[in-house]
């Protein structure tokens, strides 16, 4: 930077196109800093009379927060203000990048004054913060919105997630995060099942610009149908949400985590991702899929729908919940030594013009114009049956349903009714209308296309990048692409090829395994009829009664908190 000779009061503690200081270190008077502040850079330079002057480079896009303060000793005349950034450092016992914290701090000592000298401490914390808000991390061709500044947050955590270690993480690496970047939260425990889903329900929004969960995946899965059954939902679900992994499979933060084109991160790393992204306030939108089951209840989705294999695998692994993260590979593991086939049918309706993966990488199945698949299309219609939802004390156990072909009904008295959402006295609806299902006792329209194939060993649809934190499963899939990312895999396949995709799907190598049994295809719309007798279904990994279910993906309908 070049200082004006013709006026030396400008060089210090003044502005030359920057904001341009010289202080001290806070912990040794005797070291000086110059400092300058750029829209886009702190400069901290060491003032010394040695050569090769020490420089370091502070891009305010990994800023949090900038504070000043008065010394703890009352006889200091100075004032401090200390900012705060997360920048990508080296890790320290392994390879690659991550952020890490990195405080700097200065003391300000200009005269003998000491509010004057606040008062200088405090611009230079303002002028920070104001610039790091600016320089907030963006994606290319992202459109974002912000939260509030100062931004009320409701925290939700599940202390009994993952290895009920939620709250001590909250404690340990995100409170103080938000302490520096001057986040008001209320933070809330929540004390049984579906607690969340009460809470937000009957919440005053109004007193709340965003909704936090640090937990797993399932009370984000509460929160947004608590959200979803307001009367007010359409103003309700645009309260941006966001996520900090306290849980086993944390897939909405790593899906989050890997949106904002940062390095893979895992544990604690993922966390302090997480609550950096908080802290910087940029809000996206996200896809949610409405999904109906044969009981007439509907939820709403914002993660998967899954059958077969990754739904006794997510489900029959909750016994090993207090080994963390690696339950799903002993899961896994498990359930390979004793491999099921399930029985049931398939149909789904394709995007459009979808992008064409490479050849030879995965098979795809293409809508049969034969009379075959037009009497398959006009078979599909199936029987409503009584809600058997099982509660959490008997997710174990497997459910049965009598899912005979010849006892299929059409009945229109049970249809469940998509076309026409209900409405309320002020006309508002009461839900977003699902204009491509027809009544899950209907037959599918000719447009939608029927798979041969009706054994499965699993049927996953899944509107995020990540399955788990070492599972990037549609490694195309954006929160907000209005699409639902369908894979299933067919009867036949070994156990070693299955190990094989799931192994490969860390890096997200399975699409290009060649594996025929793999199905890829790219949907607004499914219905899955599973006729074998038993077996799982989850949505958001949280299981839910077996038997038909349909869904249609909803773009953008919620929003959340993204970097």
């Amino acid at each position: 930077m070049e200082k004006d000779e013709a006026d030396p009061s400008r060089q210090r503690n003044g502005a030359v196109g920057v904001l341009y200081g010289e202080f001290t270190d806070p912990l040794d008077d005797r070291v000086r800093y110059s400092v300058s502040l750029t829209e886009s850079v702190l400069t901290v330079q060491r003032i010394c009379s040695s050569p090769g002057r020490s420089k370091v480079l502070f891009n305010l896009t990994d800023c949090v927060g900038c504070r000043a303060y008065r010394g703890p000793d009352s006889a200091d005349v100075g004032a401090y203000f200390a900012a705060y950034f997360y920048p990508f450092k080296r890790r320290w016992m392994s390879a690659g990048v991550a952020r890490q914290r990195v405080e700097q701090g200065f003391r300000v000592a200009l005269v003998q004054d000491p509010l004057v000298n606040l008062q200088e401490a405090e611009r230079w914390a303002r002028a920070i913060r104001d610039a790091s808000v600016l320089q907030a991390p963006r994606r290319e061709g992202a459109v974002y919105a912000e939260v509030r500044r100062p931004c009320r947050v409701m925290i939700l955590v599940n202390p009994h997630s993952g290895r009920g270690q939620a709250l001590q993480l909250f404690t340990g690496h995100v409170q103080g995060m938000l302490t520096e970047a001057a986040v008001p939260y209320t933070l809330v425990i929540t004390e049984h099942q579906n607690h969340a889903r009460e809470l937000v329900r009957k919440a005053d929004l109004s007193q709340c610009d965003a909704l936090v969960i640090m937990s797993g995946d399932g009370l984000l899965f509460e929160v947004i149908n608590g959200l979803m059954e307001r009367e007010d939902w359409q103003e309700a679900i645009q309260t941006p949400l966001g996520i900090l992994p306290g849980g086993s499979g944390n897939a909405l933060a790593a899906s989050v985590h890997h949106y904002s084109q940062s390095p893979p991160a895992w544990n604690e790393e993922l966390l302090l991702s997480c609550g950096f992204m908080l802290c910087k306030g940029l809000v996206g939108s996200m896809d949610l899929v409405s999904i109906h089951l044969a009981s007439r209840q509907r939820l709403f989705s914002f993660l998967s729908l899954a059958w077969g294999f990754v739904a006794d695998v997510d489900i029959e692994s909750e016994k090993y919940r207090h080994v963390g993260a690696i339950r799903f590979l002993m899961g896994t593991l498990v359930r390979l030594a004793s491999l099921r086939v399930y029985q049931g049918r398939l149909a789904y309706l394709p995007v459009k013009e979808a992008p064409q993966l490479p050849k030879g990488s995965i098979k795809s199945n293409q809508p049969p114009s034969t009379p075959q698949h037009q009497s398959l299309c006009s078979s599909l219609p199936c029987r409503l049956i009584p809600n058997t939802s099982p509660n959490r004390n008997s997710r174990h156990n497997h459910n049965s349903t009598n899912s005979n072909h010849n006892t299929l009904t059409n009945s229109s008295n049970n249809a469940i009714t998509t076309k026409r959402p209900e409405t309320q006295s002020d006309g508002k609806t009461r839900a977003p209308e699902d204009s491509l299902l027809p009544g899950l006792d209907q037959p599918i329209p000719d447009s939608w296309t029927v798979v041969k194939e009706e054994d499965f060993v699993l049927v996953l649809a899944i509107y995020q990048s990540h399955l788990a934190e070492d599972l990037w499963t549609a490694p195309g899939a954006m929160a907000d692409d209005g699409v639902i990312h369908l894979f299933y895999v067919t009867a036949g396949i070994s156990r070693p090829a299955l190990l094989r995709l799931f192994l490969a799907m860390e890096k997200g190598g399975h699409l290009a395994c060649g594996c025929p049994h793999l199905v890829y295809e790219k949907v607004k719309a499914l219905r899955l009829e599973p006729v074998s007798p038993q077996g799982m279904i989850t949505v958001d990994g949280e299981m839910v009664e077996y038997g038909p279910v349909q869904a249609q993906i909803h773009p953008g309908l919620a929003k959340f908190i993204c970097g």
